[in-house]
């Protein structure tokens, strides 16, 4: 197979973006969103936008106090797992 006929579509990348941050995409997939944001500055902006409102996001969720009883909850449901 030709290798630009493996090449995501700027459309195909952006669908991809949430997955590729969080590294939910097989290694074939990684790769070929890594090679579109290697060529395209519309997409690789997109995709820094994408990781950077998850970091924040992340980032606000851990100063979030976990109630006892969630945790409890959540811990005992691990264990019986």
């Amino acid at each position: 197979m030709n290798p630009d006929e493996r090449r995501y579509t700027c459309e195909e990348t952006f669908r991809r973006l949430e997955d590729y941050v969080d590294r939910e995409l097989s290694a074939e997939e990684m790769e070929r969103v890594r090679e579109h944001l290697k060529t395209c500055e519309g997409c690789a902006h997109e995709f820094h936008f994408h990781e950077q409102t998850l970091q924040s996001l992340r980032n606000r969720l851990q100063r979030i106090a976990m109630p006892p009883a969630l945790l409890s909850r959540i811990t005992q449901a691990i264990r019986q797992e």
